[in-house]
């Protein structure tokens, strides 16, 4: 079967069951869970999978909402893995878009499936929880999801991941920031805030300085370093002296080793306003996602794919960086994060403007040409050996 047929039959499969997809995308995002409570989206999104023969498996890697689905072929060939992610953000919904993400990599995946029977090979989609963040039940693991994917062996098989971001531009994969999570915990004495405040311990007194010393250390911070966090807990009543007061902060920069070379410095601020105050002070650490692993190689085939689509890709210089941990999945295998347009050149993640470009006309229309993009450029890793072998020898040659 030629190339152009086979293009053929994923046109096909895509258009009969555009309104499927674009019905979940939309149900996903009238119904916005926040990281490892998103039972509604996992479960609509298997469904969708398992009407097209996919094994589905769920509650994986540690988390009840993630899941891991395949359909392989009779004949050998390479295995093309999708990348779902599909969790709202606190308080403003899905104003990142994932109601698109997780949508976009299960239609694609269901459309290069189609092709098995020729291709051979085999089609996954990793279904990652908590690209945001969230704690996975009372105690249980904080955020990075798709790096407990990498160490739970799920990565092994794959010969390439893909997904696609929603943006206000279309671009190629870019550079991403690694990032840590400090989380700080200070206790103090409670008292009655008038008639006995000299009994008192103030833990918020202790957090305030925290927040005012971290703000004074980032004009001493090295280019490119992001250090941002926010009072979690800052007591429960103004008469009662606080005796408990919380922080969650995260340090981002260009690599691994810049992030953890900045902790001390937190730390070393927390434990001098704790001895300052009287309060004593326990901080929690949380490894946050890697650096984004570039593949130029696989770029360049999205870029066909995306110009055959019609889309303009922008390649100017890139301006800001942001973190995912799909960082820590490039790492592992050659991996795309491309980005696709849905609104307005000026629009910023985790705002309305992009919560309602998520659910609009436009957003649902990147939806299907994502699908289109990453199933050809699936479709063209399945059949060209020497495409595959580019993209193989370009993530080799990284460090």
């Amino acid at each position: 079967m030629s190339l152009n047929a086979l293009q053929l039959t994923l046109e096909n499969s895509l258009e009969q069951h555009s309104a499927a997809y674009l019905k979940v995308s939309q149900a996903i995002f009238q119904n916005p869970e926040t990281g490892n409570n998103e039972y509604f989206a996992s479960e609509q999104l298997t469904q969708l999978l398992r009407a097209q023969g996919f094994d589905v498996t769920l509650n994986v890697a540690g988390h009840e909402t993630a899941f891991y689905a395949v359909k392989a072929s009779d004949k050998p060939g390479p295995t093309i893995a999708f990348l779902a992610e599909y969790d709202a953000l606190i308080g403003i919904g899905h104003a990142c878009g994932h109601n698109l993400i997780g949508t976009t990599s299960v239609a694609a995946a269901i459309t290069l499936s189609q092709v098995l029977d020729q291709t051979g090979g085999r089609v996954v989609v990793l279904g990652t929880p908590a690209e945001e963040g969230g704690l996975a039940g009372p105690g249980g693991p904080k955020g990075n999801v798709k790096k407990r994917f990498v160490e739970a062996g799920y990565l092994k098989d794959v010969d390439v991941a893909l997904m696609v971001h929603p943006s206000g531009k279309t671009r190629l994969t870019e550079a991403t920031l690694a990032n840590n999570h400090l989380y700080f915990h200070f206790y103090g004495k409670p008292s009655h805030a008038a008639s006995a405040p000299h009994e008192g311990i103030n833990a918020l007194d202790a957090l305030v300085l925290l927040y005012n010393g971290i703000s004074v250390l980032r004009q001493q911070l090295p280019d490119g370093v992001r250090v941002h966090g926010i009072i979690t807990n800052g007591g429960q009543a103004p008469n009662v002296i606080p005796e408990y007061a919380s922080a969650h902060y995260y340090i981002r920069a260009d690599s691994r080793e810049v992030v953890e070379s900045l902790e001390p410095r937190l730390r070393a601020i927390a434990e001098g306003v704790a001895l300052a105050t009287g309060a004593r002070v326990e901080i929690d650490h949380q490894i946050g996602p890697r650096d984004f692993k570039l593949n130029s190689a696989l770029d360049a085939l999205l870029l066909e794919e995306f110009t055959a689509a019609g889309e303009q890709v922008d390649l100017s210089p890139q301006k800001n960086k942001v973190s995912t941990d799909a960082g820590d999945i490039s790492h592992a295998v050659p991996t795309a994060h491309p980005w696709l347009k849905i609104g307005p050149d000026d629009l910023i993640f985790h705002t309305v403007p992009f919560r309602e470009a998520a659910n609009s006309e436009r957003g649902y229309q990147a939806l299907l040409i994502g699908a289109r993009v990453l199933a050809r450029t699936g479709l063209r890793l399945l059949t060209d050996a020497d495409a595959l072998n580019n993209v193989k020898a370009d993530f080799a040659r990284q460090p």
